[in-house]
Protein backbone atom coordinates (compact mmCIF):
# COMPACT_ATOMS: atom_id res chain seq x y z
CA UNK A 1 0.00 0.00 0.00
CA UNK A 2 1.21 3.53 -0.80
CA UNK A 3 1.80 5.71 2.27
CA UNK A 4 -1.09 7.95 1.23
CA UNK A 5 -3.41 4.97 1.55
CA UNK A 6 -2.84 4.91 5.32
CA UNK A 7 -5.15 7.92 5.70
CA UNK A 8 -8.12 5.54 5.51
CA UNK A 9 -7.10 4.25 8.95
CA UNK A 10 -7.08 7.83 10.28
CA UNK A 11 -10.61 8.33 8.91
CA UNK A 12 -11.66 5.14 10.70
CA UNK A 13 -10.16 6.51 13.93
CA UNK A 14 -12.04 9.79 13.46
CA UNK A 15 -15.35 7.99 12.96
CA UNK A 16 -14.69 5.82 16.01
CA UNK A 17 -13.87 8.84 18.17
CA UNK A 18 -17.09 10.62 17.12
CA UNK A 19 -19.16 7.52 17.87
CA UNK A 20 -17.60 6.88 21.27
CA UNK A 21 -17.91 10.54 22.28
CA UNK A 22 -21.66 10.33 21.73
CA UNK A 23 -21.91 7.04 23.62
CA UNK A 24 -19.77 8.08 26.58
CA UNK A 25 -21.33 11.53 26.87
CA UNK A 26 -24.74 9.84 26.96
CA UNK A 27 -23.53 7.51 29.71
CA UNK A 28 -22.24 10.49 31.73
CA UNK A 29 -25.53 12.39 31.22
CA UNK A 30 -27.54 9.42 32.47
CA UNK A 31 -25.38 8.59 35.50
CA UNK A 32 -23.63 11.82 36.48
CA UNK A 33 -20.42 9.84 36.97
CA UNK A 34 -17.17 11.82 36.78
CA UNK A 35 -15.48 8.53 35.94
CA UNK A 36 -17.56 8.34 32.78
CA UNK A 37 -16.95 12.04 32.17
CA UNK A 38 -13.21 11.40 32.30
CA UNK A 39 -13.70 8.61 29.77
CA UNK A 40 -15.68 10.93 27.48
CA UNK A 41 -13.01 13.64 27.71
CA UNK A 42 -10.37 11.13 26.62
CA UNK A 43 -12.48 10.32 23.55
CA UNK A 44 -12.48 14.01 22.65
CA UNK A 45 -8.70 13.83 22.80
CA UNK A 46 -8.92 10.77 20.53
CA UNK A 47 -10.86 12.82 17.98
CA UNK A 48 -8.42 15.73 17.92
CA UNK A 49 -5.48 13.32 17.77
CA UNK A 50 -7.07 11.40 14.88
CA UNK A 51 -7.54 14.65 12.94
CA UNK A 52 -3.88 15.49 13.52
CA UNK A 53 -2.91 11.96 12.47
CA UNK A 54 -4.84 12.39 9.23
CA UNK A 55 -2.98 15.61 8.44
CA UNK A 56 0.47 14.23 9.28
CA UNK A 57 -0.06 10.96 7.37
CA UNK A 58 -0.88 13.06 4.32
CA UNK A 59 2.30 15.10 4.79
CA UNK A 60 4.47 12.02 5.41
CA UNK A 61 3.20 10.45 2.18
CA UNK A 62 4.53 13.32 0.06
CA UNK A 63 7.45 12.35 -2.20
CA UNK A 64 10.93 13.72 -1.61
CA UNK A 65 11.57 17.15 -3.10
CA UNK A 66 14.42 19.65 -3.38
CA UNK A 67 13.87 21.01 0.12
CA UNK A 68 13.26 17.57 1.70
CA UNK A 69 15.57 15.23 -0.16
CA UNK A 70 15.11 12.46 2.41
CA UNK A 71 11.32 12.63 2.30
CA UNK A 72 8.73 13.86 4.81
CA UNK A 73 8.58 10.78 7.06
CA UNK A 74 9.36 12.66 10.28
CA UNK A 75 6.02 14.47 10.06
CA UNK A 76 4.55 11.46 11.85
CA UNK A 77 6.46 12.38 15.01
CA UNK A 78 4.61 15.71 15.18
CA UNK A 79 1.32 13.81 15.30
CA UNK A 80 2.58 11.54 18.06
CA UNK A 81 3.93 14.48 20.09
CA UNK A 82 0.76 16.52 19.60
CA UNK A 83 -1.31 13.57 20.80
CA UNK A 84 0.90 13.31 23.89
CA UNK A 85 0.29 16.98 24.75
CA UNK A 86 -3.47 16.57 24.31
CA UNK A 87 -3.48 13.55 26.59
CA UNK A 88 -1.71 15.53 29.31
CA UNK A 89 -4.30 18.32 29.00
CA UNK A 90 -7.12 15.77 29.23
CA UNK A 91 -5.60 14.37 32.42
CA UNK A 92 -5.50 17.83 33.99
CA UNK A 93 -9.15 18.37 33.04
CA UNK A 94 -10.14 15.08 34.64
CA UNK A 95 -8.36 15.97 37.89
CA UNK A 96 -9.98 19.42 37.86
CA UNK A 97 -13.42 17.75 37.70
CA UNK A 98 -12.74 14.83 40.06
CA UNK A 99 -11.20 16.63 43.04
CA UNK A 100 -14.32 18.71 43.91
CA UNK A 101 -16.48 15.57 43.57
CA UNK A 102 -14.14 13.75 45.95
CA UNK A 103 -14.72 16.48 48.53
CA UNK A 104 -18.48 16.60 47.89
CA UNK A 105 -19.61 13.19 46.59
CA UNK A 106 -23.03 12.63 45.09
CA UNK A 107 -24.98 9.47 44.25
CA UNK A 108 -25.04 8.04 40.71
CA UNK A 109 -28.20 7.53 38.66
CA UNK A 110 -29.30 4.94 36.06
CA UNK A 111 -26.08 3.00 36.56
CA UNK A 112 -27.14 -0.04 34.53
CA UNK A 113 -27.86 1.87 31.30
CA UNK A 114 -24.72 3.97 31.70
CA UNK A 115 -22.53 0.90 32.14
CA UNK A 116 -24.08 -0.82 29.12
CA UNK A 117 -23.41 2.19 26.91
CA UNK A 118 -19.84 2.54 28.18
CA UNK A 119 -19.19 -1.18 27.60
CA UNK A 120 -20.37 -0.83 24.00
CA UNK A 121 -18.02 2.13 23.46
CA UNK A 122 -15.10 0.16 24.92
CA UNK A 123 -15.84 -2.75 22.58
CA UNK A 124 -15.79 -0.46 19.53
CA UNK A 125 -12.49 1.09 20.64
CA UNK A 126 -10.94 -2.35 21.21
CA UNK A 127 -11.83 -3.58 17.71
CA UNK A 128 -10.48 -0.44 16.02
CA UNK A 129 -7.33 -0.39 18.19
CA UNK A 130 -6.48 -3.95 17.15
CA UNK A 131 -6.95 -3.03 13.49
CA UNK A 132 -4.72 0.04 13.84
CA UNK A 133 -2.03 -1.94 15.69
CA UNK A 134 -1.88 -4.49 12.88
CA UNK A 135 -1.67 -1.70 10.28
CA UNK A 136 1.02 0.14 12.26
CA UNK A 137 3.15 -3.00 12.44
CA UNK A 138 2.61 -3.89 8.79
CA UNK A 139 3.33 -0.42 7.41
CA UNK A 140 5.80 0.74 10.10
CA UNK A 141 3.71 3.83 10.88
CA UNK A 142 4.57 5.81 14.01
CA UNK A 143 1.31 7.75 13.75
CA UNK A 144 -0.95 4.72 13.52
CA UNK A 145 0.98 3.06 16.33
CA UNK A 146 0.49 6.06 18.65
CA UNK A 147 -3.21 6.24 17.77
CA UNK A 148 -3.66 2.51 18.33
CA UNK A 149 -1.92 2.52 21.72
CA UNK A 150 -4.00 5.51 22.78
CA UNK A 151 -7.23 3.75 21.81
CA UNK A 152 -6.13 0.59 23.60
CA UNK A 153 -5.34 2.63 26.70
CA UNK A 154 -8.83 4.11 26.38
CA UNK A 155 -10.20 0.56 26.46
CA UNK A 156 -8.43 -0.23 29.74
CA UNK A 157 -9.48 3.15 31.11
CA UNK A 158 -13.09 2.36 30.27
CA UNK A 159 -12.75 -1.02 31.94
CA UNK A 160 -11.46 0.63 35.10
CA UNK A 161 -14.28 3.17 35.09
CA UNK A 162 -16.90 0.44 34.57
CA UNK A 163 -15.49 -1.58 37.45
CA UNK A 164 -15.40 1.52 39.65
CA UNK A 165 -19.01 2.50 38.92
CA UNK A 166 -20.14 -1.07 39.51
CA UNK A 167 -18.33 -0.96 42.86
CA UNK A 168 -20.10 2.30 43.76
CA UNK A 169 -23.44 0.72 42.90
CA UNK A 170 -22.72 -2.36 45.02
CA UNK A 171 -21.10 -0.66 48.02
CA UNK A 172 -22.82 2.73 48.04
CA UNK A 173 -19.46 4.46 48.59
CA UNK A 174 -19.83 7.41 46.19
CA UNK A 175 -16.26 8.64 46.64
CA UNK A 176 -15.08 5.62 44.63
CA UNK A 177 -16.26 7.40 41.48
CA UNK A 178 -13.89 10.41 41.69
CA UNK A 179 -11.12 8.13 43.03
CA UNK A 180 -11.40 6.01 39.86
CA UNK A 181 -11.41 9.18 37.77
CA UNK A 182 -8.16 10.30 39.40
CA UNK A 183 -6.57 6.90 38.76
CA UNK A 184 -7.65 7.25 35.13
CA UNK A 185 -6.00 10.67 35.01
CA UNK A 186 -2.74 9.22 36.35
CA UNK A 187 -2.83 6.49 33.69
CA UNK A 188 -3.44 9.07 30.97
CA UNK A 189 -0.52 11.17 32.22
CA UNK A 190 1.76 8.13 31.89
CA UNK A 191 0.57 7.43 28.33
CA UNK A 192 1.02 11.06 27.30
CA UNK A 193 4.54 11.18 28.74
CA UNK A 194 5.51 8.01 26.83
CA UNK A 195 4.19 9.40 23.54
CA UNK A 196 6.08 12.64 24.04
CA UNK A 197 9.26 10.72 24.85
CA UNK A 198 8.95 8.56 21.73
CA UNK A 199 8.36 11.64 19.57
CA UNK A 200 11.43 13.38 20.96
CA UNK A 201 13.56 10.27 20.42
CA UNK A 202 12.41 10.08 16.80
CA UNK A 203 13.14 13.73 16.12
CA UNK A 204 16.58 13.27 17.72
CA UNK A 205 17.53 10.57 15.17
CA UNK A 206 17.60 7.74 17.69
CA UNK A 207 19.28 4.53 16.49
CA UNK A 208 17.28 1.50 15.36
CA UNK A 209 16.25 -1.03 18.04
CA UNK A 210 18.92 -3.50 19.13
CA UNK A 211 17.07 -6.36 17.39
CA UNK A 212 17.31 -4.59 14.03
CA UNK A 213 20.92 -3.57 14.64
CA UNK A 214 21.72 -7.23 15.32
CA UNK A 215 19.95 -8.25 12.11
CA UNK A 216 22.25 -5.87 10.19
CA UNK A 217 25.41 -7.26 11.79
CA UNK A 218 24.25 -10.81 11.08
CA UNK A 219 23.91 -9.92 7.39
CA UNK A 220 27.41 -8.44 7.34
CA UNK A 221 28.90 -11.44 9.13
CA UNK A 222 27.94 -13.64 6.18
CA UNK A 223 30.54 -11.94 3.98
CA UNK A 224 33.94 -13.51 4.47
CA UNK A 225 37.12 -11.60 3.70
CA UNK A 226 35.67 -8.11 4.19
CA UNK A 227 35.48 -5.81 7.18
CA UNK A 228 33.28 -2.85 8.04
CA UNK A 229 33.06 0.05 10.46
CA UNK A 230 31.24 3.38 11.01
CA UNK A 231 27.89 1.55 11.11
CA UNK A 232 25.22 4.14 11.92
CA UNK A 233 21.43 3.86 12.00
CA UNK A 234 18.50 6.19 12.61
CA UNK A 235 14.71 6.34 12.41
CA UNK A 236 12.63 8.79 10.37
CA UNK A 237 8.99 7.77 10.80
CA UNK A 238 8.40 4.64 8.74
CA UNK A 239 11.82 4.93 7.10
CA UNK A 240 15.13 3.62 8.47
CA UNK A 241 18.50 4.98 7.36
CA UNK A 242 21.63 2.83 7.58
CA UNK A 243 25.18 3.79 6.62
CA UNK A 244 28.52 1.98 6.89
CA UNK A 245 32.00 1.75 5.44
CA UNK A 246 33.04 -1.54 3.84
CA UNK A 247 36.76 -2.34 3.68
CA UNK A 248 38.07 -4.67 0.94
CA UNK A 249 41.51 -5.59 -0.44
CA UNK A 250 43.11 -2.66 -2.21
CA UNK A 251 43.77 -4.62 -5.41
CA UNK A 252 40.07 -5.18 -6.11
CA UNK A 253 38.67 -3.54 -9.24
CA UNK A 254 36.06 -0.79 -8.93
CA UNK A 255 33.51 -3.12 -10.55
CA UNK A 256 34.13 -5.91 -8.05
CA UNK A 257 33.80 -3.51 -5.13
CA UNK A 258 30.63 -2.01 -6.62
CA UNK A 259 29.05 -5.43 -7.12
CA UNK A 260 29.80 -6.37 -3.51
CA UNK A 261 28.22 -3.20 -2.13
CA UNK A 262 25.12 -3.69 -4.27
CA UNK A 263 24.69 -7.17 -2.78
CA UNK A 264 25.33 -5.95 0.78
CA UNK A 265 22.73 -3.20 0.39
CA UNK A 266 20.16 -5.63 -1.04
CA UNK A 267 20.66 -8.05 1.84
CA UNK A 268 20.31 -5.31 4.46
CA UNK A 269 17.13 -3.98 2.82
CA UNK A 270 15.73 -7.50 2.91
CA UNK A 271 16.49 -7.79 6.63
CA UNK A 272 15.20 -4.26 7.47
CA UNK A 273 12.08 -3.41 5.41
CA UNK A 274 11.74 0.26 4.56
CA UNK A 275 15.47 0.91 4.92
CA UNK A 276 17.62 3.25 2.88
CA UNK A 277 21.23 2.00 2.88
CA UNK A 278 24.36 4.03 2.18
CA UNK A 279 27.72 2.30 1.80
CA UNK A 280 31.23 3.63 1.31
CA UNK A 281 34.06 1.47 -0.09
CA UNK A 282 37.58 1.74 1.37
CA UNK A 283 40.85 -0.22 0.95
CA UNK A 284 41.54 -2.34 4.01
CA UNK A 285 45.30 -1.75 3.81
CA UNK A 286 45.14 2.08 3.87
CA UNK A 287 45.71 3.51 7.40
CA UNK A 288 43.50 6.48 6.55
CA UNK A 289 40.58 4.12 6.01
CA UNK A 290 40.72 3.12 9.67
CA UNK A 291 40.72 6.73 10.83
CA UNK A 292 37.58 7.53 8.85
CA UNK A 293 35.05 6.36 11.45
CA UNK A 294 33.68 9.54 13.06
CA UNK A 295 31.08 12.02 11.81
CA UNK A 296 33.72 14.72 11.49
CA UNK A 297 36.88 13.76 9.66
CA UNK A 298 40.13 15.05 11.15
Amino acid sequence: MERGGLTKFAWLSIATALGTIVLKASAYYLTGSVGLLSDALESIVNLVAALMALAMLAVAARPADQMHAYGHHKAEYFSSGFEGVLILLAAVSILWTAIPRLLTPRPLEQVGIGLAISTLAAGVNFAVARLLLDAAHKYRSVTLGADAHHLMADVWTSAGVIIGIAAVFLTGWNRLDPVIAMIVAANILWIGAKLLRNSVLGLMDTALPSSEYQAITEVLSRYEGIQYHALRTRHAGSRSFISLHVLVPGDWTVQRGHDLLEQVERDIRSAIPGATVFTHLEPVGDPLAWEDTSLDRS
